[in-house]
């Protein structure tokens, strides 16, 4: 079996990331951030440190905790990041939030995944609570404590309608928890229990409360932390539960007015499903790290491995959906900020779409390493075969695909008319693609969007595509590609006018054509992304390749024509000895500004 050495590992992790956008990097905070975290993290001793693969391996097979890197992100002043400015922390935008987040998943699912899910339990409190409630958990969170979510039980899943954990008034003030939370991240190493309770018998949308739990503060006997429970994948996270037998918290415990909770639930997931997405570039990043010398290195037959022409598309289009996946939760992250009413929609779109695209990618690339793809000890420690399976719960966090594809088919009809009347939020459009970014305003979030500004501005982004390439500044291959999404998306939005469902009858044909949409979003955001760029070669090979791979997954043909973009991305990922094309490295691009 081939090794990779060390010299070569950090050689892919410059080439694995070589789509990233060259306009968001010059644009956005975020990524010198993250570009500074990471080096951090890099600088950890690879062979012994916590962020070793060995050692992440060793965590997996006694499904430990990482507790020694958790506590190194601590130290690296991690856990302030996750604290508003306007509570005294250091997260200003949230794509700044999602870079950190996919260089630690980079790195390790299981860590971003126990590490980060702090963020996930703290934000219903940044958007709903009192000030002084969020001071006092500001501070503790920038020291290091860990807040939990806890939302799902064990008879109603991801129901939250049906959710049975209880909070009565006790007389005299206080409220009294009865019943348990199941499949909680951290809940037995947490701190602060962010949980949803109800608060009427009946039940209903205003049947339920958001609590902030303090279990330094609850009588002992009082809870308990149930068994851990095995996974498939993140193997040492936390993953259990907590029940309540007549736990006493006191009024000041609530989030927000009693009845609100499910609001807040629902608006906290608009922001949490976009940052689950990091994740998913994380573990193609890893994925990438290791392929890439894979396929440099090994030899079959007398033949480099990087030389066979399966190979090399196998890889390119890798890349190719690294770039696209990264383009949309970027496009995603920003508008949090910009797009704020919007994101009800966005999020979903982006939450079904990216691990679904990266956990293909993945199982692509399983093949290309073959068996080594499988290996949980030998092959670099079998990292890889890690990240696969931690990649996995992805797709289920926050919102299954099926959950954030069913809330995309309940926008079918404002999004059909909204198509054709025109409601774009057409000023905000540029600072959705890039540059400088307003302050999130939480108080614009709604709990449906009344269109899609990034895909109803698709026409006007595939008709600048068409002028360049009547100009010479693109191939009309390229104009070609852009004009049938403009057709397939005209289509999709016919489709949404014509589908006879109801909320509680919901054929498998709005699933797939949420699908559909979907990808259409996708293609959108990477044509916005080239009309508000420098028009440079590299950006016109990512345009290309880009379109390419939406298409082929929206089930067009794809000639070779279109499939050469894919194999110059390879190219610019295999290095000089391959080389047609030069893409930056991540340090080239990310450098102080």
């Amino acid at each position: 079996m081939s090794h990779v050495s060390a010299t070569e590992s950090a050689t892919a992790s410059d080439t694995s990331r070589a789509t990233t956008s060259a306009t968001a990097s010059d644009t956005s905070r975020a990524t010198t951030s993250a570009a500074a975290f990471g080096a951090l993290l890099d600088g950890s001793d690879p062979a012994s440190g916590p962020f070793g693969a060995a050692a992440n391996a060793e965590l997996d097979r006694r499904e430990d905790f990482p507790a020694e890197a958790c506590a190194a992100l601590d130290a690296l002043g991690l856990p302030a990041h996750y604290v508003d400015v306007r509570h005294g922390g250091r997260l200003r935008d949230m794509p700044e939030l999602v870079g950190l987040q996919r260089a630690v998943a980079r790195r390790d699912l299981t860590v971003a995944v126990a590490h980060g899910k702090t963020f996930l339990g703290a934000a219903p409190v940044w958007l709903a609570g009192r000030p002084d409630q969020a001071a006092r958990l500001a501070g503790s969170v920038r020291h290091g404590a860990v807040v939990s979510w806890a939302l799902t039980e064990r008879d109603h899943g991801g129901d939250l309608l049906a959710g049975g954990l209880t909070a009565r008034p006790v007389p005299g003030g206080g409220w009294r928890l009865d019943g348990e939370k199941w499949l909680i991240n951290n809940a037995g190493r947490s701190r602060y229990v962010c949980l949803l309770a109800r608060t009427r018998e009946s039940g209903g949308p205003r049947g339920f409360s958001v609590f902030l739990v303090d279990k330094t503060r609850l009588v002992p006997g009082s809870y308990r932390v149930l068994p851990k429970v095995r996974t498939h994948g993140i193997r040492g996270a936390d993953i259990s539960g907590i029940a309540f037998d007549g736990a006493v918290i006191d009024d000041d415990a609530l989030v927000g007015e009693a009845g609100t909770g499910l609001d807040t639930v629902l608006r906290t997931l608009q922001l949490t499903r976009v940052l689950c997405t990091a994740l998913s570039l994380g573990a193609l990043d890893h994925a990438l790290d290791v392929a890439v010398p894979y396929a440099r290195g090994r030899n079959l037959y007398g033949r480099d491995l990087a030389t066979l022409p399966r190979v090399r598309r196998t890889l390119g289009e890798a890349a190719a959906a690294l770039d696209v996946a990264e383009t949309v939760v970027d496009v995603a992250a920003r508008a949090i900020h910009t797009l704020t009413p919007e994101l009800a929609l966005v999020s979903a779109v982006t939450k079904a779409l990216v691990p679904n695209l990266v956990q293909d990618t993945l199982d692509r690339i399983t093949e290309l390493l073959g068996v080594r793809g499988f290996l949980s000890e030998g092959y670099l420690d079998g990292s890889f075969a890690k990240l696969e399976r931690d990649h996995r719960i992805v797709a289920v966090f926050d919102g299954s695909t099926a959950v954030t594809r069913n809330l995309t088919a309940d926008h079918f009809p404002s999004l059909a008319r909204a198509w054709r009347g025109g409601r774009a939020r057409r000023a905000a459009l540029p600072a959705t693609v890039t540059g400088p970014l307003p302050p999130f305003a939480p108080e614009r979030l709604r709990l449906l969007s009344a269109g899609s500004t990034v895909v109803e501005l698709l026409p006007e982004a595939a008709g600048e595509v068409r002028r360049a390439a009547r100009h010479g500044m693109l191939p009309r291959e390229t104009a070609r590609m852009a004009a049938e999404l403009e057709a397939v998306t005209r289509a999709v939005h016919r489709t949404m006018e014509s589908l006879d469902r109801t909320p509680r009858d919901v054929p498998q044909a709005a699933f797939d054509l949420a699908e559909r949409y979907e990808l259409c979003f996708a293609g959108a955001a990477v044509l916005h992304r080239w009309t508000a760029g420098p028009r440079t070669a590299d950006a016109g090979l990512r345009l290309r390749a880009g379109l390419a791979l939406v298409l082929g997954r929206l089930g067009l043909p794809i000639d070779e024509r279109r499939a050469e973009a894919h194999d110059r991305l390879a190219d610019g990922l295999l290095g000089p000895a391959h080389h047609s094309l030069t893409l930056p490295s991540p340090r080239q691009q990310e450098g102080p500004r």
